[in-house]
């Protein structure tokens, strides 16, 4: 390596580096505030960075007024659901969309993809109205609805069934595979980094939505972690600290589950060219 290559490399590698840092402020800022006292938290001095003395009063109020165990299971069944709904609905129609062909697929691709270019936002009123007929306002199965299918998801594994050679689903039909052996003997195992790269996604937007729980559940029994962080911000003021101790103790759950599958959610996303 040449002292050019070296002087590039290693411009590359600081650029990165702030970057990095950059992307963390707010996550130690969030951890700075938890510890503060709530005049510390809403003052403008921006040279007190690090609290005076470091309080865990935040903690403990937001620990004793919100019950975090049910909090977290409501959250943890909630992605899992979703995350079950979106793998399995996602892999069958990215499938079908990839490998098949049939009357209408360019349409009803194009209805897939147009799904993903408005805001979610304009759904909201027909799905509440759905949910409210069948009787599931405050219920799991509310919570989970809009999860159900997922437009994203059936693009990300569209886009990983495209990429498999043709030549092993002629293998499979040479050995007697109907279209359903070979999608589920053949071709769906080959995309297990997708599928995983699909179920932390589809976790992430669980676990940060908040407008649909906010809108379709209004009861402590069932609320995720989201809404219940937002019913902490007052109308008039708002305990800063407290908030923030809350926020890092939601966060947990999310940073673990990266922790554990963070080679396969780059690995998925690496060979299916999809991009969050």
């Amino acid at each position: 390596m040449n002292k050019n290559t070296k002087i590039k490399s290693g411009i590359v590698y600081l650029i990165l580096v702030i970057g990095s840092a950059i992307m963390l402020v707010p996550f130690l800022w969030m951890l700075l505030t938890a510890f503060k006292s709530t005049s510390e938290a809403t003052q403008m001095n921006p040279f007190i960075i690090f609290p005076t003395v470091w309080r865990k009063e935040a903690f403990h109020s937001v620990v004793s007024k919100m019950n975090f165990f049910k909090l977290y299971w409501n959250t943890l069944f909630l992605i899992v659901e979703r995350v079950i709904c979106a793998v399995l609905t996602a892999t069958m129609a990215g499938y079908a969309f990839g490998r098949l062909h049939f009357k209408g697929k360019n349409l009803a691709f194009s209805l897939v993809l147009f799904q993903m270019m408005v805001p979610s936002q304009i759904f909201i009123i027909p799905q509440y109205l759905m949910v409210s007929k069948l009787g599931m306002l405050n219920t799991s199965f509310g919570l989970l609805f809009p999860g159900l299918v997922t437009a994203f998801g059936t693009f990300l594994l569209r886009q990983a069934y495209m990429g498999l050679p043709s030549s092993l689903e002629e293998a499979a039909r040479l050995d007697g595979c109907n279209i359903g052996q070979t999608f589920l003997y053949v071709m769906a195992p080959l995309t297990k980094s997708s599928m995983v790269a699909l179920g932390i996604f589809t976790a992430l937007f669980a676990f940060k939505e908040l407008m649909w729980p906010l809108v379709v559940n209004t009861e402590q029994n069932t609320m995720p972690l989201s809404a219940a962080l937002a019913k902490l911000q007052g109308q008039f003021e708002t305990n800063y600290p407290e908030l923030m101790a809350a926020s890092l103790l939601a966060c947990i759950p999310m940073i673990i589950i990266y922790l554990i599958f963070q080679k396969q959610f780059i690995e998925g996303i690496a060979t299916s060219g999809g991009k969050l």
